[in-house]
């Protein structure tokens, strides 16, 4: 069965080619559409690791004279690629010295109260750390859940027994939270310079950090305050008490001691990045060299060895992945794929007004990440064909970026497989999958209301509209 799995992406990238192309598409356009979408099928299916996916599309492209070995590599110089590997590598440090879970147990003993005051302490974490932990993998799977998983097991509610205690409250709270700090920043999630990169080559705007913050803060702030009552009226906890935790929360910061002289280095360079990227109108410097530059000054400051940075494998195998993936979506567009389909879609629903137009597409992007097993290839497969499907109505590109960017990560309230931490709190067994998939329904819901409805009455406030 697994060598059968392994066959289907190049079975149905075979039926396609033999198929052939469309009236009105090249060849090479409709060639490098196959290889894309046999690859993505890959990834869906997990049939052999991404990025030897990935490499086995360049390859192909590259030996049947689709692609030169030079274009091929161009993913790989891509500023975007370098950006999300640096944000594996910084999200490396931050967990290394322990300043994630500093800031993490601070905040729940701060507002943990309650059993809803310890989803709000979850919720302030994560929007305390979002725009700092450039991974939310790294942010909720490797900080956040260990700790919820923790809190959780020491309130007596463990996923074999009575896990409707706290434990299913808890990790709800904690999944859906990390979904809602990875759209509010462009440093939320790994792939969402992704979007920011399709903004520029579709609609040449420059959707950086702070005009994505600028649009995200307020909806974002509205979800978060919303989200552990919202968790509370779908998953009510149990417990009737949490004193028994407080003493524990004590201890665990206790036992981390002083604040160490890599910690404090750390939050200090995390807090001139932020500065920097906030104020990139007056001094001109882009997301990715700030990047660099923290990361730089943060491996010359010995905060962690080299050796250990080598060893970030997450890192350098999102590198493989995304450079070569990045090269076969940008070739989509190069060759004339992306504009062949724009065209045709452009005038199948061009009876629509511009506003429905963008809500119907808007609502088909979001839920078809039921199809899709991970929001990065949610991203790389529709974002940029929605944009220039869109980019022919009458309405603020900086509109259409907005709302695309933000459902790419709120969308992954969907399943229980759509990204890392989703993975990892689920993992931790104590929401069962059809809990999982009911409530990640009413979640999404939930989003549209309010990024699509308060977020628009925001929007047209900071003049966007």
């Amino acid at each position: 069965m697994i060598k059968f799995k392994k066959l289907i992406p190049i079975i149905f990238g075979l039926l396609l080619w033999i198929i052939g192309p469309p009236i009105g598409l090249t060849p090479s356009a409709y060639h490098i559409f196959v290889i894309f979408l046999s690859v993505i099928l890959s990834l869906l299916i997990r049939a052999i690791p991404l990025a030897v996916s990935v490499l086995s599309g360049l390859i192909i492209s590259i030996l049947l004279n689709i692609l030169t070995l030079k274009d091929a590599l161009k993913g790989y110089a891509d500023s975007t690629t370098w950006l999300v590997v640096i944000a594996f590598l910084i999200s490396g440090i931050i967990i290394h010295t322990g300043l994630g879970k500093r800031i993490s147990l601070i905040c729940i003993r701060t507002f943990g109260n309650s059993i809803t005051g310890l989803g709000y302490g979850i919720c302030v974490a994560e929007f305390i750390l979002g725009p700092l932990v450039p991974s939310n993998t790294a942010r909720g799977g490797g900080i956040l859940a260990p700790i919820v998983d923790s809190i959780s097991q020491s309130l007596g509610s463990s996923p074999l027994k009575s896990p409707e205690k706290a434990g299913q409250y808890l990790h709800l709270v904690g999944a859906h939270a990390n979904l809602i700090t990875a759209a509010m920043f462009l440093t939320g999630m790994a792939a969402n310079p992704l979007i920011s990169k399709a903004a520029m080559d579709i609609f040449q705007i420059e959707f950086d950090w702070v005009t994505w913050a600028l649009g995200s803060i307020i909806p974002g702030i509205i979800g978060l305050v919303l989200l552990p009552i919202l968790i509370r009226f779908c998953s009510k906890p149990t417990i009737q008490s949490i004193e028994s935790i407080h003493k524990k929360i004590q201890t665990e910061i206790q036992q981390l001691g002083a604040w160490s002289k890599n910690e404090i280095i750390t939050a200090i360079i995390l807090g001139l990045m932020l500065i920097l990227w906030i104020t990139k109108a007056i001094h001109g410097l882009g997301t990715t060299t700030v990047a660099l530059l923290g990361l730089v000054v943060l491996l010359i400051l010995n905060t962690i060895s080299w050796d250990q940075i080598v060893k970030n494998h997450k890192a350098w195998d999102t590198l493989i992945w995304l450079g070569g993936l990045l090269t076969l979506a940008n070739s989509l567009k190069d060759l004339g794929f992306i504009s062949w389909l724009s065209n045709n879609l452009q005038q199948s629903f061009s009876h629509l007004t511009p506003i429905l137009l963008l809500i119907i597409f808007a609502i088909i992007y979001f839920y078809s990440m039921y199809i899709f097993s991970m929001l990065t290839a949610h991203i790389i497969a529709l974002s940029s064909a929605v944009f220039l499907v869109l980019s022919g109505i009458d309405i603020n590109p900086v509109i259409i970026v907005a709302i695309i960017a933000y459902f790419s990560n709120l969308c992954g309230c969907l399943t229980n497989y759509s990204t890392g931490p989703v993975i990892i709190y689920f993992g931790n067994g104590y929401v069962q999958p059809s809990s999982w998939f009911k409530i990640g329904f009413i979640v999404s819901i939930f989003h549209i209301i309010i990024w699509l409805g308060i977020g628009s009455i925001w929007w047209k406030i900071i003049g966007w509209w």
